[in-house]
């Protein structure tokens, strides 16, 4: 600081860094105009604008930022000059994940391990199927890709579409992608009986003036909040086709303990427990996560005598499904909206209750929607063999040449297709390999090896998924380039960032692919009124409750920008 003093030196600071700022906004500016130059329409989409949270409280307002520019990935495949100028789009889709349609008055809810696990209990879990609507409208106001100007073929949910596998939340989630009116409450429908009202300082009571920790970290009151969130609404629907893939949350409860049908007395009873003592809370949290036949065990000990239980009103539509439900539910001509009849499921699998299946993505494009849940409990998932051999047949007949398991070409198939496989589960996440109980003698299989199986089929460009609640995108890359994928894992939609994906597929005439994959965000405001209870001021609350979860990690799950919007280059195969 010599010959300068505390004044100057520390105006001399604030400049420079008022043009780090500058310079910063100034190269933010430059690449989202080359990222607009290069698309068709940015419109609706993150690379326009991206929620931000703004303000110096605990609890953070959202508002509309700037949008996010495309980062170019060339870890597979270099990206070549005048690619822009010779694309030619093959597909464009979108993928919705973990939307967690969630019946938050059923008495086989877990809100009482919130300080343990953060999906336990969200302060806007009340308006999951408002908000998961929002996002279909959001769809069908954009309609295309934003770089091959495709009409989007289809939308495909990997799994975890309902919360706790009831039959009520399966019938929210098929009038939401197939539209509908929609009355998001069980039990009475002329009052809210969960723990929202309870009274309880350890959830949030948004309607009363009681200072639960939730307000003391932030969280408002708004008055009508719960009486709004389960009055009927008219879902529009999707206004393309829709597919489906299953995820844990789909067949066990809470996603995480098996359903052998020891609970389903629980299910549409009276009984809902809203406390229990820490020492218990903290025994059956641990069970949760490393043993889920003692964690059953506990919650019938607890339904019979401990905690703070409240009755409630029995609903049969709480009932439990079964995969064979799920699938013939699928089949129900009252939801068949946009197409197609199924949404990937056909007669046979409401008769075997097999949730995997393969369908046309576009045209030289196929899509496979695998299973990986493991109904032995456990959140994680795996392969069982019949279904991992029934992968392999698909890929051979439509791969015209693949490698065997020493490296060697194999000539075979009778057609090329490129392949798009879709999964709850990502490849590290697939670790469950428990013995499936209905299915006990049958070996099970990890990401790893479905990761090898698939770097032998060249046609293979990407493998779609969701369960980590995190957007991130990973190359699995291969001595032999056209062996390489990309796998693309994209947040869900009922935690912050609540994010779906928009991926299209262009071949770049030089021997190379691209996918580009472009986040989107619901089409509430981004501004919320707390007085606002209409269906859009829900939506949009849905949105910024979500950041402000307490006990939730929104950071974390937003990914990198290398996450976002992103294109990816990979040989295109066999060229």
């Amino acid at each position: 600081m010599r010959g300068m003093n505390r004044r100057q030196f520390v105006s001399r600071m604030s400049a420079v860094a008022a043009g780090a700022a500058l310079w910063s906004a100034t190269a933010q500016d430059r690449a989202l105009a080359a990222t607009a130059a290069r698309a068709v329409r940015v419109g609706g989409t993150t690379l326009e604008q991206a929620a931000m949270p703004v303000g110096s409280g605990s609890y953070k307002r959202l508002v509309a930022g700037p949008g996010w520019p495309l980062v170019v990935r060339g870890e597979l495949a270099a990206a070549g000059s005048g690619r822009d100028d010779r694309r030619t789009g093959l597909a464009s889709f979108v993928q919705f994940t973990d939307l967690h349609l969630a019946d938050t008055e059923s008495p086989v809810r877990f809100e009482y391990l919130a300080q343990y696990n953060d999906s336990a209990h969200r302060p806007q879990e009340a308006l999951t199927v408002r908000g998961a609507s929002s996002l279909v409208e959001r769809v069908n106001s954009v309609r295309q890709g934003p770089y091959t100007g495709l009409p989007f073929g289809m939308v495909m949910a990997t799994g975890d579409n309902t919360d706790n596998h009831e039959l009520i939340e399966l019938d929210w989630y098929l009038s939401v992608m197939s539209g509908g009116r929609i009355t998001p409450s069980s039990g009475d429908p002329s009052r809210y009986e969960g723990v929202q009202n309870s009274g309880s300082a350890g959830y949030w009571n948004p309607e009363s003036s009681f200072q639960d920790t939730y307000k003391a970290k932030g969280l408002p009151q708004i008055p009508g909040f719960l009486s709004g969130a389960g009055r009927p609404f008219n879902a529009p629907g999707l206004s393309v086709p829709w597919y489906t893939t299953v995820g844990n949350h789909d067949d066990s409860i809470e996603g995480s303990l098996p359903d052998l049908g020891l609970l389903g007395d629980l299910y549409t009873g009276d009984r809902k427990i809203e406390g229990i003592d820490d020492a218990t809370a903290a025994k059956l949290a641990y069970a949760l996560q490393h043993d889920p036949a003692q964690a059953v065990i506990l919650l019938g000990k607890l339904l019979g005598n401990g905690g703070a239980i409240r009755k409630v009103t029995p609903d049969e539509r709480r009932r439990p499904f079964t995969p064979a439900e799920f699938a013939k539910a699928h089949l129900n001509p009252a939801y068949t909206g946009a197409g197609p009849v199924g949404h990937g499921f056909t007669s046979d699998a409401a008769s075997s209750g097999h949730l995997y299946y393969t369908f046309p993505l576009a045209s030289g494009v196929l899509g496979i929607s695998l299973d990986t849940t493991n109904r032995a409990g456990f959140a994680d998932g795996s392969l069982g063999t019949a279904q991992l051999n029934w992968l392999e047949s698909v890929l051979k007949s439509h791969s015209s040449h693949w490698y065997d398991t020493d490296g060697h070409v194999v000539r075979g198939g009778s057609s090329d297709s490129l392949v798009v496989l879709f999964s709850h589960h990502t490849s590290a996440t697939m670790g469950n390999l428990l013995p499936d109980p209905y299915h006990p003698f049958e070996g099970r299989h990890d990401g790893n090896a479905l990761v090898s199986l698939l770097q032998r089929y060249p046609n293979v460009v990407a493998w779609v998924n969701g369960h980590t609640h995190e957007n991130r995108i990973t190359p699995h890359g291969h001595a032999v380039p056209e062996r390489a994928f990309w796998e693309i894992n994209t947040a869900s939609h009922v935690d912050y960032p609540q994010h779906a994906r928009i991926i299209e597929i262009a071949d770049n005439g030089d021997g190379t692919l691209s996918l580009f994959t472009t986040l989107i965000e619901s089409a509430a405001p981004y501004t919320t009124d707390f007085a606002d209870t209409s269906d859009r001021g829900l939506a949009a609350l849905y949105r910024e409750l979500s950041y402000n979860d307490p006990y939730a990690t929104p950071a974390a799950r937003l990914g990198s920008s290398a996450d976002h919007n992103t294109e990816l280059l990979l040989a295109h195969p066999g060229k």
